[in-house]
C-alpha cells in the first residue's frame, strides 16, 4: 500500500492536476467574497464560479502530459479531447442548466405565493461557467503546469 501512495504522490501530472483543482476551489471562496461581500465556505466544494476548477483540473493535467509526453503522444491527444469536452460542457450544457434552474426557481416562488403552498427546496443555479470563468481556470492551469 505504501508503494502505491509513494507512486501517486510522486506523479507530477496527477499532483499538478490535484493541486491546481484545490487552488481553484480556494480561489472561488475569495472571488465570491470579492463580488458579493459574503464569505461562503461552501464555495470550497461548489461547482460554477470563478475560476472553473473543472477546466483548471483537466487543463493542468493536459499541459503536464504535454510537458512529460510531448504534443505527439497518444496521452496528450486523449487529454486534449477530454479538455475540449469539459470546456464545452462548462460553458454550454451546465451553464444552460443553471439558467434553467434560475427560471424554475422564479416559477416555484410565484407558485408558492399564489397557491400558499411552500416549496422547501430551490434548485442549484450556479452550475456552469461564463467564458471568462473558463479562461480563468485555463490561465491558472498554465501557471501551475509550468511553475509547479
Amino acid at each position: 500500500m505504501s508503494n502505491i501512495v509513494k507512486e501517486l504522490t510522486g506523479n507530477y501530472i496527477l499532483n499538478c492536476a490535484v493541486i491546481t483543482w484545490a487552488i481553484a476551489q480556494i480561489l472561488k471562496v475569495f472571488t465570491y467574497l470579492l463580488v458579493t461581500k459574503e464569505l461562503k465556505l461552501s464555495r470550497l466544494l461548489g461547482s460554477g464560479g470563478m475560476p472553473s476548477s473543472h477546466t483548471a483540473f483537466v487543463a493542468s493535467a493536459t499541459i503536464a502530459v504535454y510537458r512529460v509526453e510531448g504534443i505527439h503522444s497518444v496521452a496528450f491527444a486523449i487529454m486534449f479531447v477530454i479538455l475540449m469536452v469539459i470546456i464545452s460542457d462548462a460553458v454550454g450544457v451546465r451553464r444552460q442548466a443553471g439558467e434553467h434552474a434560475r427560471v424554475l426557481n422564479i416559477i416555484m416562488e410565484n407558485w408558492e405565493q399564489s397557491k400558499k403552498k411552500p416549496i422547501d427546496k430551490n434548485l442549484k443555479e450556479l452550475l456552469g461557467h461564463t467564458p471568462f470563468e473558463v479562461f480563468g481556470g485555463f490561465l491558472l492551469a498554465i501557471i501551475m503546469a509550468f511553475f509547479y
